[in-house]
């Protein structure tokens, strides 16, 4: 019998610590496997590295999916992938920096829209009104309720 079938036979108690032993074994496991790799996982690279990561994973996806498809599809598909990394990986190479400035430019784009959003969600949690805006002119050129008369300019109607 394995171990995770093992039940204690009739007269038996369960063992009351067996979760804490596997929790322990399973921590020190992750433990280990994570100073074998360095880290908590994979770290990433720069952004043309990771971008060439991921045009070799979708490109094997593709292929992968490729016994579903008849023969002459398969070629085809073949090719369009072969000719779309033989683009792509030569324009990260010769150009790592502009990824890594594109990156930071969508962090900070990233950054931005959450502040927009937090600020609206605010207003919204608040049930503050929008923001009206300022009400037009009336026609004989006199200033809106609480704005001044401005000094040197006034508005000329040519019609």
């Amino acid at each position: 019998m394995s171990e995770a079938t093992e039940r204690p036979g009739p007269g038996q108690a369960p063992d009351p610590d067996a979760w804490e032993r596997a929790c322990a074994e399973d921590l020190a496991a992750e433990n280990t496997r994570r100073r074998a790799t360095g880290g908590p996982g994979e770290q990433p690279g720069s952004a043309a590295e990771e971008l060439r990561r991921l045009v070799e994973a979708v490109a094997g996806k593709v292929t992968d999916r490729l016994p579903l498809a008849g023969a002459a599809a398969q070629g085809a598909v073949r090719e369009i992938v072969e000719t779309a990394k033989a683009a792509a990986l030569p324009v990260i190479e010769r150009n790592p920096q502009v990824f890594d400035h594109l990156a930071a430019a969508g962090s900070e784009l990233l950054a931005a829209y959450r502040a927009a959003v937090t600020g609206q969600e605010a207003r919204w949690t608040r049930d503050e009104p929008a923001h009206e805006p300022p009400a037009p002119r009336a026609e004989s050129g006199e200033p809106r309720e609480g704005e001044a008369k401005s000094g040197g300019s006034e508005r000329i109607d040519l019609d």
